[in-house]
């Protein structure tokens, strides 16, 4: 049995995107920070949470929870460097 950790997107995302580096451009860093999910996705997020939670959540559901789950860590990363950019850059963030 291998003891090696499962490489998941997010780790796949973070080789590409270097959160930890800022090589953004000022403006492009603001523009990522202004990004978020509509009030319809949230909601939508929030309800299969909960159903996800109480386990009563349909497989079909579940797929759809995890899409939302990964574009949102995908979101998270880019802000993460937009952050450290504007922060580099002397700019608050």
């Amino acid at each position: 049995m291998s003891t090696e950790p499962t490489l998941t997107e997010a780790d796949i995302l973070t080789e590409v995107v270097e959160p930890n580096r800022a090589t953004l451009s000022p403006q492009l860093a603001e523009e990522l920070l202004s990004l978020h999910f509509n009030e319809k996705a949230t909601n939508q997020i929030r309800e299969l949470l909960q159903k996800n939670n109480s386990g009563s959540i349909t497989p079909a559901e579940k797929a759809t929870l995890e899409k939302y789950l990964r574009v949102g860590e995908f979101l998270d990363l880019m802000q993460a460097k937009a952050r450290l950019t504007l922060h580099q850059n002397g700019s608050a963030a």
